[in-house]
């Protein structure tokens, strides 16, 4: 048991909310669970966390709720719906939402928990599957300083770099700037791993020799050693990314700045989920320019397959 005495609660066990309800555990922290699909509550409840079964129940029984579901009505159904989490919150408890949703939304319900006395903190995370499962997540939180301390030990259980950017909605917002830059940095790692297979490089030994310079990113490191082994396992869905671009032009009309390159990689996900590719991972961006050249950018073996 942690000496933090705080029980912490955790609706949405998805693709980056096992990770992060298991980090907790591991740290021995007192952790109420729940997930629509209750199934995906029984890893954790083999390694000691405790099963809810609503969002209510989950807000009864703890002090601080972390969320991490799907879209903006994901949130506002666990949060404000029948048997949600509003319902069962106690006075002096705080909310946790570590999902990516629209930040005017996350203003408003933020409004709507303090008439109830109930603290409320937007903190998206960034790391794909991998950094949740290791507790390697860099984690953007808007909302008071306060309560910034209050959650830091659960957020540190979870993340490696833990920034505060501002009141609430900031974190949602950072969350959005970090949405452009992976994946215009992946349209970038699939221009050029396209570029080297149609000039007859290595393609691994490309990667080796740009990744360590001015070049290097990392969905270099990470995604494009997939893209050449053929291997679309996603750490963040299309799907996922794809809703995340939505909010990215939605809060770039609303402060009337361009956004280019996301909405070019918009179209460009858009055709590769009407070819029903919306599970696999972000990094399958690669498969819609690839169509265009021609080219497929895989490292084979000696007898021409993936390898």
């Amino acid at each position: 048991m942690s000496e933090h005495n705080e029980r912490v609660g955790f609706v949405g066990l998805g693709i980056m909310g096992a990770g992060m309800a298991g980090n907790l555990l591991r740290k021995g922290f007192d952790v109420v669970v729940y997930n629509r699909t209750a199934a995906r509550t029984e890893p954790l409840v083999a390694d000691g966390a405790e099963a809810a079964g609503t969002p209510r129940e989950v807000a009864q029984r703890c002090d601080v709720v972390f969320i991490c579901v799907s879209d903006t009505p994901d949130v506002e159904h666990v949060l404000f719906g029948e048997d949600g989490i509003a319902a069962g919150i106690r006075d002096g408890a705080l909310v946790v939402d570590s999902s990516t949703v629209s930040p005017a939304s996350t203003r408003e319900w933020a409004g709507r928990l303090a008439e109830q006395g109930v603290g409320f903190l937007d903190a998206p995370v960034s790391g794909g599957s991998e950094g949740a499962a290791k507790g390697t997540l860099s984690i953007m939180v808007g909302g008071d300083d306060a309560d910034v301390e209050r959650a830091r030990p659960y957020l540190e259980a979870m993340g490696s770099t833990i920034t505060h950017v501002g009141v609430v909605g900031a974190g949602q917002t950072c969350k959005l700037v970090n949405q452009i830059l992976v994946v215009t940095s992946m349209l970038g790692v699939s221009e050029a791993l396209v570029l080297a297979k149609a000039g007859g490089l290595d393609l691994e030994k490309t990667i080796t020799a740009v990744e360590g310079g001015a070049a290097g990113s990392w969905m270099l490191a990470n995604r494009g050693p997939q893209v050449i082994r053929d291997d679309w396992r996603p750490g963040f869905t299309i799907d996922l990314q794809q809703k995340d671009l939505r909010l990215v032009l939605e809060a770039a009309d609303e402060l009337g700045v361009p956004a280019l390159a996301t909405s070019t990689i918009f179209h460009l996900y858009r055709t590769l989920q009407r070819d029903g590719l919306g599970g696999e991972g972000n990094h399958a961006l690669i498969k819609a320019l690839e169509r265009l050249a021609g080219v497929q950018a895989r490292q084979v073996d000696g007898d021409g397959r993936a390898s």
